[in-house]
């Protein structure tokens, strides 16, 4: 005589383990997608939070010099980069010597190399990372877009000092020399935005 027991589920049927499963799933896809869009959304702010407290190299800006100018010097070297734009971006000085708390002047140029007016805007960042809370900047041409003219070239200053604080800090304090560095991106803002506008309608 056979033994029979309880039926095994149709291919179509769910266990109530797949049904939990799924549903478990499904969960995880939902809040992954949640994330890449939150990452999406928050690139504004984590630039924001990079420039007010020097996070990742970045170079805060800041709104009066320091009161004081310590008798001990670092060098300062430049670098210059573009990504994607016909333009040649050379630093006027290859270093520098500051004093830290003394306020600097340097220049880089910029020239558009191509028959139409381009927007770009500059990233920076400071090497090594821990100098990026320390060096900061009074006035640059990173805040805000930059348009060059067809065959133009632009010169533009850098008003910048290293903190004090930065002869304090144990991850600073024995380095005696920072790199600030800058690339230029293509920036579609302003007027080249409204032709883009203009060209679509057209189109």
């Amino acid at each position: 005589m056979s033994q029979t027991g309880p039926s095994d589920p149709t291919p179509r049927e769910k266990t109530p383990q797949q049904r939990r499963n799924r549903r478990l799933g499904l969960i995880c896809a939902a809040g992954f997608a949640a994330m890449v869009g939150a990452a999406y959304a928050s690139v504004p702010l984590y630039r924001a939070f990079c420039q007010l407290t020097g996070f990742d190299g970045t170079v805060r800006k800041a709104e009066a010099a320091p009161g004081k100018v310590l008798d001990r010097q670092l060098t300062v070297r430049f670098d210059a980069n573009v990504r994607d734009l016909p333009w040649t971006f050379t630093a006027g000085q290859v270093q520098q010597q500051a004093k830290i708390g003394e306020t600097k002047l340097a220049t880089f140029r910029v020239t558009n190399n191509s028959d139409q007016p381009i927007t770009g805007r500059a990233v920076f960042n400071v090497v090594p990372e821990q100098a990026g809370p320390y060096f900061q900047k009074l006035d640059c041409f990173c805040f805000t877009d930059q348009t060059v003219g067809p065959g133009e070239t632009l010169d533009m200053p850098v008003l910048y000092f290293i903190d004090p604080k930065y002869a304090d800090d144990f991850e600073t304090k024995g380095k005696s020399e920072v790199t600030l560095s800058y690339t230029f991106f293509r920036s579609v803002s302003g007027s080249e935005r409204a032709s883009v506008s203009v060209a679509k309608k057209q189109g």
